[in-house]
């Protein structure tokens, strides 16, 4: 096999805010990839306003950095060394990206937080890295975190990297332990643009005050491109970008041969067919901008141009000798919602150019598709309406979030979990769960997770006022626990899951205590009525707003559901009152984010998704149909007993 020596292709991957992206903006920082006069934003590759609100990584995304440090010209290579870079999620939920990403490259650098150690992502990224076989680089970031402890990350990382390569291993896939032994360690400030191969002391800045030896390890440990020498063109595509002049580009890591601008390839489709077109343009990353080129070959990654409608998975092959590459496996997903059209009263009166329509909507999920293999749409016994299917909640929320800035109107149902049937029983998603929470709230967190069928696997306390908790929960039982987890800690608890497969149905799980308060006619809400409601909850809308039957306007303080007439007005009399009136004041309404409407919605409730607002409401709006079809419920459920 022919080597391409002069390129690398790694992939940053970590758990949630332990510092991908800080990393990437210090490697193009010390690139020379912006000028000195230009001003560069924190975490320039979160480019989504989406990535930047939430503050984590949502999209994989590639850059390329030219090394012309003094290892270039040892290495043969005295012009530079291009290192193509994947920035992957570091979220459970959009493990999609983390698999795309890990396909494109030859190595990956595991950035594990020096304080919190790996986490339930950690471990994700790091089983996905050995399945493919591709060596890893541990990068200790945050070292100079105060409550940094090394010595017990990097053990407790070498521990997960020989556990999951062991449990690799007995499942067929050929792997070298003893290599695994060798694991190179590089520990990292990455926020002061620091690195070094010697361990500095728990709170300290490495010894060195640029990446190089990061640089270094990467061009030393990750292998450079193999490719069979007059082998026929291979090219898979990982992603899907566009652009305002070219149209859709498929941006693709070549395997095998050359790609040249204005020749024709073929395309090897997902359904084995194959089409020939004419490559209009060919981009490669420098930074982050694309430059037209004419050629790329064997180890480039690069965006091509003239197929409008290309797919991830596909092959760019030589139409005269097609030579398909595997498609990208992703694992199932576990969440699913209903999309739908908004069919509340307010639909279409709060803005104009809303896109309101069941043919608009099934429109945008059918283009998200096309980027996103991760999720799944279905049909549903309603025309208006569809389940799609993804890996966790926040995903799904992320998607309805996004369409909601694009001037889409439509319900989402509460999320559900995908069951599957295994020798004839029910089973559903687990999760394993990590939890962080000062020790004085250990035993509501526990009970928290008890009530949700939760069972405990370990719980170790490091000496820092901290306990960590780990558990086996029902996907079910985490739909709406971070903000139920968030009130019981204070808002100081911590939680993240990944999946762990599948486990017979573990029977019914009360997630909410308290009821909604319903709006039992049409009107705007007045704050006569407020007043006089406020005793028995806490509101989601303000005074003098629009509220129609059926919409939640706020939670009960008990169990049970409440219909309310939130539009009562004061009636005038002409009689003088004795005493002037008393000023009241009403408690300010809570407001939810679409999140935690989702994670508030009962099962028989839906979230209205508006670029105005948000709301929750009764998927059966009419409230005397409403309680018709909970007495239906209730003697089914009696005769089922």
């Amino acid at each position: 096999m022919a080597v391409r020596g002069d390129i690398r292709n790694v992939a940053i991957v970590a758990h949630v805010d332990h510092g991908k992206t800080t990393l990437v903006n210090a490697m193009l920082k010390q690139s020379h990839v912006f000028s000195d006069r230009e001003e560069v934003p924190d975490r320039v590759m979160d480019s989504n306003a989406l990535e930047r609100e939430k503050g984590i990584t949502i999209l994989a995304k590639n850059t390329a950095v030219e090394y012309t440090g003094p290892l270039a010209a040892k290495y043969g290579y005295p012009d530079g060394i291009t290192l193509n870079i994947i920035d992957t999620p570091g979220h459970a939920d959009f493990g999609g990206e983390v698999e795309r990403g890990i396909s494109m490259v030859d190595g990956v650098v595991l950035l594990v937080d020096a304080s919190e150690g790996p986490l339930p992502q950690t471990r994700f990224v790091l089983r996905k890295a050995l399945e493919a076989k591709l060596p890893v680089i541990l990068c200790i970031n945050k070292v100079d975190r105060p409550d940094a402890r090394i010595d017990e990350v990097v053990s407790e990382a070498t521990d997960l990297l020989l556990g999951l390569a062991q449990d690799v291993v007995e499942e067929g896939i050929d792997l070298d332990l003893d290599h695994l032994l060798d694991l190179p360690v590089v520990y990292c400030a990455a926020k002061a643009g620091y690195a070094s191969t010697n361990q500095p002391e728990n709170g300290g800045l490495p010894d060195n005050d640029n990446l190089e030896p990061l640089f270094e390890d990467i061009i030393k440990y990750i292998p450079a491109p193999e490719y069979e020498e007059g082998a026929p063109l291979q090219a898979h595509v990982a992603n899907i970008d566009s652009s305002d002049f070219l149209g859709r580009l498929g941006l693709v890591r070549i395997y095998n041969g050359t790609l040249e601008k204005g020749k024709t390839y073929g395309l090897s489709r997902v359904n084995g067919t194959i089409e020939n077109f004419r490559v209009a343009e060919l981009l490669r990353t420098q930074g982050l901008e694309r430059t037209p080129v004419e050629t790329a070959g064997p180890g480039d990654i690069v965006a091509v141009a003239g197929v409008n409608d290309i797919m991830i998975g596909e092959t760019i092959v030589d139409p005269n000798d097609p030579k398909p590459l595997p498609l990208i496996h992703v694992d199932d997903p576990a969440i699913s919602m209903t999309f739908g059209v908004n069919d509340s009263p307010l639909a279409g009166r709060e803005g104009k150019d809303h896109k309101l329509t069941a043919r608009m909507i099934k429109d945008r999920l059918d283009r998200e598709l096309i980027g996103n293999v991760s999720i799944k749409v279905l049909p549903t016994e309603r025309p208006d309406a569809w389940e799609v299917q993804g890996r966790g909640e926040l995903a799904l929320a992320v998607l309805a979030e996004e369409m909601r800035r694009e001037g889409y109107e439509l319900t989402v149902g509460r999320p559900q979990v995908v069951t599957k049937k295994i020798d004839g029983v029910v089973n559903e998603p687990m999760e394993n769960t990590t939890i962080d929470v000062p020790e004085e709230y250990m035993g509501a967190v526990t009970q928290l997770l008890a009530d949700r069928k939760g069972r405990m696997d370990s719980m170790s306390n490091h000496g820092s006022g901290w306990v960590r908790l780990q558990f086996t929960v029902p996907s079910r039982g985490l739909i709406g626990f971070r903000t139920a987890l968030l009130t019981a800690t204070r808002g100081t608890g911590i939680a993240s899951s990944i999946s762990a497969g599948y486990a017979p149905w573990a029977g019914s799980i009360v997630t909410r205590q308290n009821g909604s308060m319903v709006s039992d006619r049409a009107g705007v809400a007045t704050p006569y009525a407020m007043q006089r409601l406020q005793a028995r909850g806490n509101f989601f809308v303000e005074p003098q707003s629009n509220v129609y039957e059926g919409q939640v306007v706020g939670v009960n303080n008990k169990p049970d559901e409440l219909d309310v007439n939130i539009t009562l007005a004061k009636h005038m009399t002409n009689m003088r009152s004795s005493t002037a009136d008393v000023l009241e004041t009403l408690t300010p309404p809570i407001k939810m984010s679409l999140e935690e409407s989702l994670d508030f919605a009962n099962e028989d409730e839906c979230v209205e998704v508006t670029p105005e607002a948000t709301r929750v409401r009764k998927i059966i709006l009419n409230r005397e149909d409403w309680y018709k079809w909970r007495a239906k419920q209730r003697r089914q459920n009696n005769q089922t007993k």
